[in-house]
Parts: structure tokens; C-alpha cells; sequence
């Protein structure tokens, strides 16, 4: 995975509060000017913007491949945590005053093989492994942070499958998971 600069970090993180700025102001996501970026932050990635208030999540959208320049990604991405996330109402002005903002930028993500749900929740490291559940036309994805809210895999694979619109003792031969890492920066 890139490494960045603290400065990098600064800069991405600007781009994220940038784009809600905007939203704010013009009721639309801002465009980027890539070339005021350096060629490290125009390279490809995939990003997830989290925007809470007071601990509360306010907002969270991402992408989980890499397709576009990481700084459009970042922005892409706070415009539509603070505006597009059909979780909540658009954000407020008075509520852009409280808020927090944390970036993640993913890694590629690679294919788990397993026999079983036991021998998958033997291959999912807690804490550290983001994961992407998909089957028949249901694909859902858990960042790493939320192993802080369910550290016990079982139960973090249980819920993922809930969020997925699946039960949460579901099971099938084709059923594929995916994982990832991310390195998070957080305002």
C-alpha cells in the first residue's frame, strides 16, 4: 500500500472537508483540478470517507476498487457521505460545525478461499481485514473499524451477512468473501 506524508494526509483530508464545503455551498460535488495535486495523490485509489459527529456516524460512502484518481475519489466520496448516503438527511451547516472526518484508503482486495464458515473465520484477521461478502447478486463490505463494535469474528461475519440483506446464519458454495487492509487518516 502507498505510503504518504503527514502533509499528504493534510492535503487529502482537505479535499474530503473541500467537497462538503462545496456541497454545502452549491448543493453539488466539486470538480478537481488534478493537476494542482501531486502525481502520488493522482494516482488510482479507492477510498472510503466516515463523517461522525460526537462518536455518532453522520455518513459513510467509498468505493472499493480502484478506478479514478485517489484526491476525485476522496472528494466523490465526502460529497456523498455528507449528502448522499440514503442512511440520512443532507447534512446541515449547523451540523458540518461538529463534525469529524476520517479518510480510508483501501488496498486491493483479494479473494479468501475456504471450505467452510469455520475455516473462513479462521482466515479473517480482527482488527485488521476488511471484508467484501458477495453472493447471487448480494455484495456488502465491513471497513476494519467496525471489528471495534463486533471484535469477535463470528459475529462480524453474522452481521455483515444482515447487512448484506442476508440471514445471518446463511450459508452457500457460493458464497465469496474478499479482504482488504486500509490505512486510515483521520482529521
Amino acid at each position: 500500500m502507498t505510503k504518504y506524508t503527514k502533509e499528504e494526509e493534510q492535503i487529502l483530508l482537505k479535499v474530503a472537508d473541500s467537497a462538503i464545503k462545496f456541497g454545502l455551498e452549491n448543493d453539488k460535488a466539486p470538480k478537481i483540478v488534478l493537476e494542482d495535486y501531486s502525481e502520488k495523490l493522482r494516482a488510482n485509489g479507492a477510498s472510503f470517507v466516515t463523517l461522525e459527529i460526537e462518536g455518532t456516524l453522520r455518513g459513510c460512502v467509498g468505493t472499493l476498487e480502484s478506478y479514478q484518481p485517489l484526491v476525485q475519489d476522496i472528494a466523490q466520496n465526502g460529497y456523498a457521505a455528507a449528502f448522499e448516503d440514503n442512511r440520512f438527511e443532507s447534512l446541515t451547516a449547523g451540523e458540518y460545525v461538529k463534525l469529524t472526518k476520517h479518510i480510508s484508503i483501501l488496498s486491493a482486495s483479494t479473494e479468501i478461499s475456504f471450505l467452510s464458515e469455520e475455516d473462513l473465520l479462521k482466515k479473517i484477521r480482527p482488527g485488521i481485514d476488511g471484508l467484501i461478502l458477495m453472493d447471487k447478486g448480494y455484495q456488502e463490505t465491513f471497513l476494519p473499524s467496525v471489528w471495534k463494535e463486533l471484535p469477535e469474528p463470528k459475529l462480524f461475519l453474522q452481521h455483515l451477512k444482515l447487512k448484506a440483506g442476508l440471514p445471518k446464519e446463511y450459508w452457500s458454495k457460493t458464497l465469496k468473501v474478499k479482504k482488504y487492509t486500509v490505512k486510515v487518516i483521520k482529521q
